[in-house]
């Protein structure tokens, strides 16, 4: 066959984030693919166009070396085409190398997303992003794809996992996210008029189910003086948590999936109440005195797969120094290094 390109493409495979060398041929017309993988990978055939063959077909630019599925999700007041955002883009792309990169968002009117991030039911939020990775052209075709997740867009990205998984997350990350939820409900920035707006409403009103519905800061509120109240009317988090009675078995098969669970913590993060929560801890409210993860009933009895994890060597626990999504480049860039560069085996001998 007359070959007119060949793209080497990394996937995340195995434990440790060892990755499977997958060859893509592509014909001169760029619509016949052929394509082998070294014998170290068990990845199988599937009856979809390689995700290599549909970027060259699409006529897209990439490095001869690797392709790294990437999603990021933003966090609150925050949209996907926010300059902190994209700018976490460049900084991947300058670390790694030419990386595909999917911004997640819930509205394609950066202004309609923005709003997305404090108004929405997260369910349907969810939904929606568990369709549009499931329907991109260049997500679909890949075995497994890694993800990025800044402060809510962590939990929001966990519940991606937990409950729709296609295409597979292979590594997640979080930074600063309210895994194990928030006490206090934070105060709004000076010109954030949307939070300012609703402010009242949310605070003095958490367990409605119009607020719990409506208003996304309230959907992963969780004090643990008012746990009965939580776990009746949380429409969110105390499901992603597995915290009631009835367990959804799917939520933990799904992250026990995931190759790697990274979460890094704030050192000084005073935006975040508790700031420990992005380590599943518990906070009491009275006596400030914490329980960590390991020490709890949902670690101890796997409601969510983080024992498994935990005991694997898959799960770690990071610190970034500096204040709520305060942090420098050279924090992103190590952790896109140690997380997300393949380290390709080379071209098989055809």
């Amino acid at each position: 066959m007359n070959v007119e390109c060949c793209l080497i493409a990394t996937y995340a495979h195995n434990v440790a984030t060892n990755l499977a060398t997958t060859i893509a041929r592509c014909s001169s017309d760029s619509t016949v693919c052929e394509r082998f993988t070294s014998t170290a990978a068990s990845y199988h055939a599937r009856d979809v166009e390689p995700a290599p063959c549909r970027l060259a077909r699409l006529g897209r630019q990439v490095s001869p070396s690797s392709i790294i599925l990437l999603t990021l999700l933003n966090w609150v007041s925050h949209s996907y085409a926010s300059d902190g955002i994209q700018y976490v883009g460049e900084l991947l792309n300058n670390t790694i190398g030419p990386t595909y990169t999917y911004y997640i968002r819930l509205d394609d009117d950066p202004s309609a997303d923005r709003t997305a991030t404090f108004l929405g039911n997260l369910t349907v939020q969810v939904d929606k992003v568990c369709q549009d990775l499931a329907s991109d052209p260049i997500l679909s075709a890949a075995p497994a794809i890694n993800a990025i997740g800044f402060s809510q867009g962590g939990q929001f990205m966990r519940a991606y996992v937990e409950r729709c998984n296609i295409p597979r997350v292979s590594t997640l990350v979080t930074f600063g996210s309210q895994h194990n939820g928030i006490s206090e409900i934070q105060n709004c920035e000076n010109n954030d008029w949307l939070c300012q707006s609703w402010q009242g409403i949310l605070k003095a009103n958490k367990w409605t189910s119009f607020v719990q519905s409506r208003l996304v800061p309230a959907q992963y509120y969780r004090d643990p003086e008012q746990l009965d109240a939580y776990l009746e009317s949380s429409n969110f988090l105390a499901d992603i948590n597995n915290e009631r009675e009835a367990k959804n078995e799917t939520y933990r098969k799904n992250m026990k999936k995931l190759d790697r669970f990274a979460m890094f913590m704030f050192s000084n993060d005073t935006t975040v109440i508790p700031p420990e929560s992005a380590y599943f801890a518990e906070v009491n409210t009275t006596s400030a005195e914490v329980t960590k993860l390991q020490d709890r009933d949902m670690y101890k009895e796997d409601w969510i797969g983080l024992k498994y994890l935990d005991e694997m060597g898959k799960l770690d626990f990071r610190v970034a120094e500096g204040g709520h999504m305060q942090f420098a480049d050279n924090v992103l860039a190590d952790c896109f290094d140690q997380y997300f560069r393949g380290t390709p085996s080379g071209p098989l001998e055809l």
